[in-house]
């Protein structure tokens, strides 16, 4: 594939040390879920739960990518990834959350070696939502005793891996565990509890900073977290909206980074919080440990928010969760709304311009703090014809957020790497397989892989060739 040629290539708007990968997770491409002395997650007791996923469908093969992850290599180095951000399954290495089971780790130093032998780094992400069922028996992340199980499990996977692996994630979106699964119950452990929530919400942070300790004493790797962030906005200029833009960004953008970066909750969202439950499950004990200095800031992005107090949304417009007020705790009186932008098959509207205005305004409110980010894509309707795979919607869309994060970096953001969402086309989560994100095609009938055109474009940007 080929664009205009207007002179610049767009690869020369950043740094020639900027890092190009792509990215997935365990439970979405594994399978494999009984083998190898594998525990299960709470993903595959929900998965495995009638009506818990829009196509009945459960990630027991998912991509066969446990036994093909030689053959997703080959791939990575066909588009020429410079990166590979993947998540180690916590069951695989510690199947009831405490025992190790030393095949689990076999199988992820065999991917660091084959990815390390074939010139692509490996970023290795410790949660990415798949915590082991046992752990969930005994009270999950509402328990603060699962942070403490986290950073045992981090330093059995450093201890094994960390004389390769040079940069950690230690838990992404948060957020998403949270109040998707333990507030809306949208998501495993599928838990609709509201005030359990927030306690899960303060337990991952203790388990980022406690794994962080972990990693600090036995790699020399950069640390850090993946936060997924979005731009809220006011439906209107009254007070009501405002207020509702900042109880939004509050929960959503501003609870865990100024715990990591600020020292501390931000007083207006616990405000908040404290109308749900007491909270005192935060220790004043808590807060330097979360806060342990970490190397980069890792941001996932896909879309925007536009809230209203008014309560006459539509509740799933605008990447907002289908049942608003349960996945907000203490914020049933908000709305999303939509603004009539173009929408990604999940029905999450386009916006390249709030990943500039988010990367810009992470820079300023936490200043000296490297970012890179490590999600961004799109799912839409991906038809498989004669071989190939035009995605033009999805092109448009990577090559419009690269150019967002070309004008961050000329806003001198300090703007490390990229990483698509995702890899493979996958699990996908609570949707099953009918929404595609890869940039690679699967057809899940006969695993076959096919590099999708958008990341045919993605290989030329890599490459130098795709122009601006």
């Amino acid at each position: 594939m080929t664009e205009s040629d207007t002179g610049v290539h767009r690869s020369e708007m950043f740094p020639t040390d900027f890092v190009w990968g792509a990215a997935t997770s365990a439970y979405q491409i594994e399978g494999a879920v009984q083998e190898d002395g594998r525990g299960a997650s709470i993903w595959d007791t929900f998965a495995h739960t009638p009506g818990k996923i829009a196509d009945g469908t459960n990630g027991d093969t998912a991509t066969d990518s446990y036994h093909r992850w030689n053959q997703d290599i080959e791939i990575m180095k066909r588009i020429g990834l410079q990166a590979y951000r993947f998540s180690v399954s916590w069951p695989r290495v510690q199947p009831n959350g405490s025992e190790l089971n030393p095949a689990g780790l076999d199988h992820y130093s065999r991917l660091v070696d084959g990815l390390l032998e074939s010139g692509i780094q490996p970023w290795l992400t410790l949660y990415h939502w798949d915590l082991p069922q046992a752990l969930e028996d005994a009270g999950g992340w509402p328990e603060r005793d699962t942070a403490h199980r986290f950073a045992d499990f981090a330093a059995h996977v450093c201890d094994r891996l960390g004389d390769r692996v040079k940069n950690w994630i230690t838990v992404n979106e948060p957020w998403c565990t949270a109040f998707l699964g333990y507030a809306s119950g949208e998501h495993a452990p599928g838990r609709r509890e509201p005030a359990a929530s927030i306690a899960a919400a303060h337990h991952l942070m203790l388990a980022h900073g406690l794994a962080t300790s972990a990693l600090r004493t036995r790699s020399d790797g950069n640390i850090g977290v993946g936060l997924n962030f979005y731009p809220v906005y006011p439906a209107s200029g009254s007070a009501g909206d405002a207020d509702a833009v900042r109880r939004i960004d509050g929960v959503q953008n501003r609870l865990f980074a100024d715990a990591i970066f600020r020292g501390g909750y931000p007083a207006d969202v616990l405000a908040d919080l404290a109308e749900v439950t007491d909270l005192d499950m935060i220790r004043d004990s808590d807060a330097p440990i979360i806060g342990a200095p970490i190397d980069m800031l890792c941001v996932n992005y896909y879309s925007r928010f536009t809230v209203t107090a008014d309560n006459t949304g539509t509740g799933s417009a605008s990447a907002a969760p289908t049942d608003v007020g349960s996945a907000w705790p203490g914020n049933d009186h908000i709305s999303f709304v939509a603004n009539g932008l173009p929408q990604t098959g999940m029905g999450w509207e386009i916006d390249p311009g709030g990943l500039r205005d988010m990367l810009i305004r992470l820079s300023r409110d936490y200043p000296g703090v490297p970012l890179v980010v490590t999600e961004n894509g799109s799912a839409f309707e991906d038809t498989l014809v004669d071989g190939r795979v035009a995605d033009d919607k999805r092109v448009s869309y990577l090559r419009d957020h690269v150019d967002a994060m070309s004008q961050a970096l000329a806003a001198d953001v300090p703007l490390t790497g990229y990483f698509a969402w995702s890899l493979l086309d996958n699990f996908e989560w609570a949707w099953g397989y009918n929404k595609r994100f890869g940039i690679v095609y699967v057809d899940f009938e006969n695993q076959r892989r096919i590099i999708k055109d958008s990341g045919l474009w993605y290989a030329d940007l890599i490459a130098g060739r795709a122009m601006s």
